[in-house]
């Protein structure tokens, strides 16, 4: 055993909320062998008020107890804050003659936060701070941090993912992407036209070609423009992109208002952020100016069956997505209680059963958002699916967001997406199937716009090794362009990642075949961790159909959610209904989410399960005040 060599203190200001990251790093480090102390909330909240002199102390006291080499501050928030924070810290670490340099022990401050944040403090502070602005694979940032020792066992579990990296960069370095023709032509019968769907446009492409369709998400926003300035742009793009051919399915990023208060007046609204459609008739222009592309755009908040009728009367709505639990007071993007917004939903999905317009739940991502572990990721997606087959949907969607949590090693993803798939596909017959239809994930792109690439090319060769010999899967992807972490995605972006995309998994394709990259079907590791994960999922599974009455309705969703099945640590409203949903911890745990004891063990399926279980009859009492129009806590 190698002995401790330095000690890391790591600090999150009492105020900001985000911790899985800087969590991860202290797992993996402490795998490395090095100590970690991570501050208390007396020292967060003494940091937080960095800009007083003895609350300051307190973390200068903290930082000499437990002689700490190196001390990390994490901090996503406001960046004229962040940029105080470091400024005020490192001058009362030279002041207390706490440097390297002066004789002190610390030889390094490191610095997490936003890009803009993080360019300050380089430009201020120079050498003395090592910033990490997203993006960094965990053996990058274990360089950074002056780790020399990594155990055999994880570097060989991030060799896949530098292998991906290796590849990405070599296709865009060598602009081989650029030769690419991902521009296509449909002739099929209905093609681009109102009688179009999803299913008729894979079932053409599979004829001709082994590359996914590709869909991604649209909107401009200018807040100095008028509503019709708005949507004239916005036209202009979509026009662009169905002359370009090489985008098949047009997301539409409409407002927050549209969602909310469609063909309502808006006076003295916020927009929001998104194209401010409106009325009907603004849809079908948006329609009309994209032909050949198939359409789709967000749900609504409010009126959430209605408006999906509005949809595939306009847009001929080439799927639609609903997030179920969330988009509702529980994340602030809707007015509903969760009880209003289950029923909407559940009533919105029974009306696509009967039109028979397939469903992609938009679920999985917004538990991890919000620090659900695995399981949870998959349970969801899974509740979600069956949910729709018994309301008469005949296509899931599965959408499938990769590096979410930024953190995940590759091999766990590819675990994770693996036991999702073999877990939906137990639902599928010849009644209902399951179309897969991967991402990546919304924070994983660097602001380094030629590293985005990479990693753009990077994660869609391994969307390829998710079933790596089928060469019709996937069959669609959604996506994500390299300018994300930098700014707005305009055409001319959104068609350079669709050639890089298609351009990397032909190229990794390729080289499959050549016999010059690993054949990921056989892995160990993968298939180890994916196996693990179906059999806990289907426990899970089990137990919440043998103890909750009534699974598949408003009723059977609410109380899962209530009881804490699918555990969200980081929920921020509503935290008094859903104490039980909160009242969890995860960790970073080799790759994954897992959730954790109070002294940080991984849980037990069982103990998960029992705890979950004991609220359950809190979670029918607030169900039955809230159907009697009572709060919950009477």
């Amino acid at each position: 055993m190698t002995a401790f060599k330095k000690t890391f203190g790591f600090i999150k200001p009492a105020n900001d909320a985000h911790t899985l990251g800087m969590m991860s790093v202290v797992d993996v480090l402490e795998e490395c062998q090095q100590k970690v102390v991570v501050a208390d909330e007396i020292v967060a909240a003494a940091a937080h008020d960095y800009k007083h002199e003895a609350r300051r102390q307190l973390v200068m006291d903290w930082v000499k107890t437990h002689h700490i080499d190196y001390v990390g501050f994490s901090y996503r928030l406001d960046v004229d804050d962040a940029v105080g924070l470091v400024g005020y810290f490192l001058e009362a670490f030279k002041s207390q003659q706490l440097m390297f340099y002066q004789g002190g022990p610390i030889e390094k401050l490191f610095f997490a936060g936003l890009p803009l944040a993080c360019q300050q403090i380089e430009s201020q502070f120079g050498d003395f701070v090592v910033t990490f602005m997203g993006g960094e694979s965990m053996i990058e940032t274990l360089e950074k941090l002056g780790v020399d020792y990594i155990p055999n066992e994880l570097a060989e579990s991030h060799h896949y993912d530098q292998t991906l990296l290796s590849f990405g960069k070599q296709l865009i370095e060598s602009n081989e992407y650029q030769q690419f023709n991902a521009s296509r032509q449909w002739h099929y019968q209905d093609a681009g036209g109102p009688n179009d769907s999803i299913l008729k446009r894979i079932w053409a492409n599979q004829k001709h070609s082994t590359m996914p369709l590709m869909r991604a998400h649209v909107g401009p926003y200018d807040s100095k423009a008028t509503k019709r300035e708005s949507i004239d742009q916005f036209k202009d793009w979509v026009k662009t992109l169905a002359i370009d051919g090489s985008l098949d399915i047009l997301s539409i990023g409409s407002s927050q208002l549209t969602q909310s208060h469609f063909n309502q007046d808006w006076s003295g609204l916020p927009n929001g952020g998104g194209v401010p459609i409106q009325t009907p008739d603004e849809f079908e222009e948006i329609y009309q100016a994209s032909r050949p592309m198939l359409v789709r755009t967000y749900a609504g908040t409010r009126n959430i069956p209605a408006l999906a009728k509005i949809y595939d009367q306009t847009i001929h709505s080439c799927w639609h997505a609903l997030s179920i639990w969330w988009f509702n007071k529980l994340d602030e993007r809707g007015p509903y209680d969760l009880y209003t917004n289950l029923k909407q939903h559940i009533e919105t999905i029974q009306y696509l059963g009967l039109v028979n317009k397939p469903f992609e739940a938009n679920v999985s991502h917004h538990f991890a958002f919000r620090g659900a572990d695995d399981i949870t990721y998959l349970v969801s997606n899974y509740l979600a699916a069956k949910l729709a087959k018994q309301h008469g949907v005949q296509t899931f969607i599965c959408q499938n967001m990769l590096n979410t949590p930024r953190f995940t090693w590759g091999i766990h993803d590819l675990a994770k997406s693996r036991a999702m798939l073999a877990l939906l596909k137990t639902l599928e017959d010849e009644h209902f199937r399951v179309i897969l239809q991967p991402r990546a994930g919304l924070d994983y792109f660097k602001p380094d716009l030629t590293q985005a690439k990479i990693q753009l090319a990077a994660i869609s060769a391994m969307m390829d090794d998710i079933d790596p010999h089928n060469q019709l899967s996937p069959p669609m992807i959604h996506v994500v362009s390299y300018s994300e972490a930098s700014h707005l995605a305009t055409p001319d972006v959104i068609i350079e990642s669709v050639q890089i995309t298609q351009a990397a998994i032909a190229s990794y394709r390729n080289l499959r075949k050549q016999g010059q990259i690993t054949d990921m079907s056989q892995h160990h590791d993968v298939m180890s961790r994916s196996n693990q994960m179906v059999n806990d999922a289907q426990q899970l599974i089990k137990a919440i159909e043998s103890l909750v009455s009534d699974v598949y309705s408003p009723e059977g969703f609410y109380t899962i959610f209530a009881s804490g099945f699918l555990p969200v640590p980081y929920l921020y409203r509503e935290v008094d209904e859903f104490r039980h949903a909160k009242n969890w911890r995860t960790k970073p745990v080799l790759g994954g989410v897992a959730l954790v004891d109070q002294n940080n063990q991984p849980l037990s399926m069982e103990a998960r399960i029992l705890i979950a279980s004991s609220h359950l009859s809190d979670a029918k009492k607030q169900l039955r005040n809230l159907q009697l129009g009572l709060s919950f806590q009477d």
